[in-house]
Order: C-alpha cells, then structure tokens, then sequence
C-alpha cells in the first residue's frame, strides 16, 4: 500500500475536513439508514384456477418470498431466490401443485430465464433416468399458449419397478420481466393428464403476472 506524504493542513483543507464531518455525522448512527426496497409480488394463481379436481376442492397455501423448501422438480437449481416469490397448492388426495413467479431485472433478463427453464424441463425426463437405474420416464412437448409473452406446456411421466407412476405438467410463461412456472402433478401417466385445462390454469397464470 503506498502511503500518502503527510502535509499541514490549509485553510481551505480544514473546511473540506469540517464539511466531512458534518457529512459522517448526518449518516451516524443516530439516522437510520433506508431499507431496501423488496420485490412487490405479481399475482399468482387462485385454487379454482387449477384443472378440477374429480373428488376434492384444491387448497392453496400463502404467496411466500422466495423459493419453496424443496424445488419444484425438474427446475430444481434453476430458478433465482432472488425477486422470486411462490405459491403451493393441494387437494385432499396426492394431486398437487406449485408456482413460482420471478421478477428479472428487465425483459431480456426474463427471456432468457424463461428459455433455460424450458430447456430445462425439457431435459428433465433423461436427467431423471441417468440418476434413477432401473426407472422409466419420458415427455411430451403439449405446444404454445398464446398469452403475455408467450408460454409452453410440457408434460413429464416417470416410474419406477414395483412403485406408482408420477406425471407433471409444466408451463414456463413470461409477461414482461416476470417469469412464471407452474407445475401440477399426481399418480398416473401422461394418458390422464389434464393438458387442455392445464393450458388454461396457463393462460390464466399468465395474464395475473401484472
């Protein structure tokens, strides 16, 4: 560290010092300093937006700061805790569901999010099989929602020996900067899933990100 000459002090450096003082001083630690501004939530999902259940009401938790405590599958690792907020549904039997909502810094921020989460849900099926021997999986590619700034369904099925299948649905959906991800999910395979109403659980998802 290169040290400075020392040298007595001016009047002009005095004042420069007095008007320092009084600058530390007004940011002491008697003014408390401005707290940092939090990410206001978009809307999320109401229970009757989800596809009907055909033997119980869906419930739906609280819309939470951050991530859920474990993440949703497939885009587990993926998504920001930051600027993010999330939203946990349930019937009174297995079927469940999950949204997560992301505020990006800007447009560009949020395109690129919602594509590696598209990329990711896409791959989720053979990232599955290489981490589960002896499992089974595959996807569907169930096409494009026209709603916001667009939005795509997936569905992913994966079983294994002597246990019950699991199928999920996912919709990636970008409206501005905010990005959206919904999963559903329950026993079955992707032969039951409900993607005609998933779409519209999308498309509603979608349009109360403002």
């Amino acid at each position: 560290m290169r040290t400075q000459p020392f040298r007595s002090a001016t009047v002009g450096g005095l004042a420069t010092v007095a008007a320092l003082g009084l600058t530390l001083a007004a940011s002491g630690p008697g003014v408390a300093a401005e707290p940092a501004k939090k990410t206001r939530a978009p809307g999320f999902l109401a229970p009757a937006d989800l596809p009907p259940h055909p033997s119980s009401p869906w419930w739906a938790g609280k819309v939470t700061a951050g991530l859920p405590d474990a993440g949703p599958f497939c885009v587990d690792g993926a998504l920001p805790s930051a600027r993010s907020h999330h939203r946990e549904y349930h019937t009174d039997y297995d079927t469940n569901a999950t949204q997560v909502a992301v505020v990006s810094a800007n447009a560009t921020a949020a395109a690129r999010l919602a594509r590696a989460l598209e990329k990711k849900v896409a791959a989720c099926a053979a990232d599955w099989l290489r981490e589960t021997p002896g499992g089974t999986a595959s996807w569907e590619k169930y096409g494009k929602v026209a709603v916001g700034d667009g939005a795509r369904v997936y569905g992913v099925h994966t079983s294994m020996p002597e246990s019950e299948p699991g199928v999920h649905l996912f919709a990636v959906g970008r409206d501005g900067k905010t990005v959206t991800v919904v999963r559903w999910g329950e026993m079955g395979n992707l032969g039951q899933a409900p993607v005609t109403a998933f779409k519209e659980t999308t498309r509603t998802a979608v349009d109360k990100l403002d």
